[in-house]
Order: C-alpha cells, then sequence, then structure tokens
C-alpha cells in the first residue's frame, strides 16, 4: 500500500512495511520552491534569445525571468525588465547575493536571476539563456535588485 502525505507543500509518498508502520522520506531539493526555480531555470538554459520572447523555444531577459518564476508557481504579469523593477519590493543588501534575487542592469533595459555572489542567470542577445559571471562586464552596470517574495 503506497500513502501520500502533504509536508510542507510537497506530496511525500512512503510505503507501508512488514510491521505496518509507514516510513517518512523528507522532500526532496527539488520539491522545495528554491528548487523548483533552479530546476526551471536549467530548463531553459541555450535557448536562443529573441525580443519580446517569453519561452517555451526562446526568451527576452523579462521573459526568461517571468517563464522561470510562472514555472516555480510565481505569477507575475509579463512585462518588460523596467516595468518589473517597479512592481517590486527593494531587496535588502544583504539578498543582493542570494540565489532568486532579480538583478537589473543598463538604466533597467536588462535583467535576470541571481546565482550567487559572482554569477547571474539571463537571457543574452549573443548566446542566448545563460548563465554569466558579474566581472567584468556586468557588475558596473547593476542598477538595482528586487524580490518577489
Amino acid at each position: 500500500m503506497v500513502l501520500f502525505i502533504l509536508v510542507v507543500g510537497a506530496v511525500v509518498a512512503t510505503a507501508s512495511s512488514a510491521s505496518g508502520t509507514a516510513a517518512i522520506t523528507a522532500p526532496a531539493a527539488t520539491d522545495t520552491f528554491w528548487g523548483k526555480l533552479h530546476n526551471a531555470i536549467e530548463e531553459h538554459l541555450g535557448k536562443p534569445y529573441v525580443i519580446g520572447s517569453a519561452g517555451l523555444k526562446s526568451f527576452d531577459c523579462s521573459g526568461f525571468v517571468w517563464r522561470a518564476l510562472t514555472d516555480s508557481g510565481i505569477y507575475l504579469k509579463r512585462t518588460s525588465a523596467r516595468k518589473l523593477f517597479f512592481s517590486l519590493p527593494s531587496a535588502p543588501e544583504t539578498s543582493n547575493s542570494r540565489f532568486g534575487t532579480i538583478v537589473f542592469f543598463d538604466n533597467l533595459r536588462h535583467c535576470g536571476i541571481v546565482n550567487d555572489a559572482n554569477s547571474f542567470y539571463h537571457a543574452e542577445c549573443k548566446k542566448g539563456t545563460t548563465i554569466s559571471p558579474l566581472q567584468p562586464y556586468w557588475k558596473d552596470k547593476i542598477c538595482g535588485f528586487r524580490l518577489f517574495l
């Protein structure tokens, strides 16, 4: 017999043992929001850049951010990088290098999702959806960080 148990928003399957007690397994990292976000980003890496596109075969920068969040269960209006910046709350400085924070560049004309203190995910004109280092090119172009939660 298989039982399904809801554990902090994740469904966990357990099997009944011969003694009649069920062993509960902890949810995998992919069952968390952050795991889902990471999987959504990874699923869309390598897709070509097309202005105005939000997937599934191509993306622009804000379309890539929107799609990754939507695939993770965060529903925002699909909009430009500039409008997205003004619709979200500011991120405290302590969140600027945290995975999932949205980073904005070049006078709010470009955005991406922070991976860590040294890199971010985005849709780049020449490379498509990719992960890029912040140094040396992008770091000086940062104009803000926003949170979606």
